[in-house]
């Protein structure tokens, strides 16, 4: 059983011969640099990855294609980079810190000290309210020259699909995570009391810029005879913190989750087979059903650790509607935190309750962080190949 035969068993609720392994088919399920590093240094493997990185703000690395083959990664990422061009826009600025301005017009800055990007300026962070920034500013359009750069970026990977899980993977962060990055994070909040009329504007100008990436990316992959190799669409937004929904679930309902609808109806217009994936992390287990309604296809990153996300409970509920995909372990804590006896334990339990059935994939609870030591990743990799195997 190859790669794309596996997912494919898996994501139809039935058992393959293990549980199949994502690491890097997103950019939210795979591994920041200093982790990466470390843990290929281990054990003799190659260091080797795309020096464009298809995530530099956060510093996700994207390993070679002999890499993910050693890892026995079932997946292979088909998307546009997070920052076009970001070889060419980032500078060294005179206190040795690299900055840049990426096409959003976010501003974003790293010491040689820091392990990942830090925004430092928005758009329209200065302005009275979203609806009047907005008579200023708009969310940029994508272009014919972000386009080009993405069919230029896949080409080489699509290679690869077919052999394995192709994931179409988004080009931005979502509906909400956008808005706040756009507006900052206190006025955007503020705003939802204050100026909900701007909230929905600045949701539905994004919704129109995801939904033209989409059809540039399903143009491409159907052009070249791709399409039927994908098997994934994947898109991000986080509506949960540790502890409840990021505001309130009605508000949610009106503003996001109808335009998720949207972005998944249009979504499966392009590729009638494709399963909709969406990571959203933390506690969100009241608008499960809603995603679900929605098109939703499959849970990432299943953070068990906030409240009300128990693994049991949402396997029972959810289980038939949809795949898991994530909540091996816990990044928070175990991965970074444990020993390598408590990281395998951990993968164990979670196999237990999440493996039976099919209907899940393993990945951790989000990227693997730069504090995971090689012990532990090894850990986590040995125990799934060795008891993931049904």
């Amino acid at each position: 059983m190859n790669s794309y035969e596996r997912v494919k068993t898996t994501l139809n609720h039935e058992e393959p011969d293990r549980v199949p392994y994502d690491l890097s088919g997103t950019t939210v399920t795979g591994i920041c640099r200093g982790a990466f590093l470390n843990a290929m240094r281990e054990r003799g493997l190659s260091t080797s990855y795309d020096e464009a990185e298809c995530d530099p703000i956060s510093q996700i690395v994207t390993p070679i294609e002999e890499t993910l083959q050693a890892l026995k990664s079932d997946t292979r990422r088909i998307g546009a980079r997070r920052v076009p061009e970001y070889e060419k826009i980032r500078q060294r600025d005179s206190d040795g810190s690299w900055s840049l301005v990426d096409h959003w017009d976010c501003g974003w800055r790293m010491s040689d000290h820091e392990l990942y990007y830090s925004q430092y300026s928005y758009p329209l962070g200065d302005a009275p309210s979203i609806t009047e920034g907005l008579k200023h500013w708009g969310v940029p359009a994508w272009n014919e020259k972000m386009i080009a750069q993405m069919e230029k970026d896949i080409e080489p990977l699509a290679q690869h699909l077919g052999t394995y899980c192709g994931i179409a993977d988004r080009n931005c962060a979502g509906l909400t995570e956008m808005s706040t990055r756009i507006r900052k994070h206190e006025n955007w909040y503020m705003d939802t009391v204050l100026d909900p009329e701007g909230v929905e504007e600045l949701a539905e100008q994004i919704t129109r810029h995801k939904l033209a990436y989409w059809e540039s990316l399903f143009g491409w992959l159907r052009r070249n005879g791709y399409l039927d190799k994908i098997l994934v669409a994947s898109e991000c937004d986080d509506l949960g913190t540790q502890s409840s929904t990021l505001i309130d679930p009605a508000q949610l309902r009106a503003w996001i989750i109808p335009r998720y609808k949207r972005i998944f109806a249009f979504i499966k217009e392009q590729h009638p087979t494709v399963k909709t994936f969406m990571h959203s992390c933390g506690a969100i287990r009241p608008l499960i059903p809603d995603l679900i309604d929605a098109g939703l296809d499959i849970l990432n990153p299943v953070q068990f650790t906030a409240h009300d996300m128990d693994l049991k409970r949402l396997k029972a509920d959810f289980g038939k509607d949809l795949v898991f995909w994530g909540g091996g372990i816990d990044t928070q804590s175990t991965l970074c935190k444990g020993t390598p006896d408590e990281v395998r334990d951990q993968v164990k339990r979670i196999l237990d309750i999440m493996a039976p059935g099919g209907g899940y994939v393993f990945a951790p609870v989000h990227n693997i962080q730069d504090d995971v030591s090689a012990a532990n990743f090894w850990a986590m990799w040995d125990t799934l190949m060795e008891y993931g195997k049904y």
